[in-house]
């Protein structure tokens, strides 16, 4: 599954639900999203995430975008691990309780 010139890359503009579903029930590694909280957004309100991985950086911000903006609904996540970077960054690890 792929787009021209991205390997294992497939773009969902529809039915994301079915189209997530059925990659998830292929042979493979884990799906991944960047920096998208559009994406995440639909995926979350969806249930269709499994696990976070959030990054805490050493800078404040005055604004930004929010990453969960529009969720409703609780979502229960259990820390798996953590790991601290050199240069202060922190990274958290959480699967889903769903």
């Amino acid at each position: 599954m792929s787009e021209k010139g991205l390997d294992n890359t497939k773009v969902i503009g529809d039915q994301l639900a079915e189209n997530i579903n059925k990659i998830k029930g292929l042979d493979g590694k884990n799906i991944l999203i960047f920096g998208s909280p559009a994406a995440s957004h639909s995926l979350l309100s969806q249930g269709l995430i499994d696990e976070f991985w959030l990054f805490v950086n050493p800078v404040l911000l005055g604004n930004g975008i929010p990453l969960y903006k529009g969720v409703t609904e609780t979502t229960k996540l259990k820390l798996v691990e953590t790991k601290t970077f050199s240069c202060g960054v922190i990274a958290l690890h959480y699967e889903t309780d769903h």
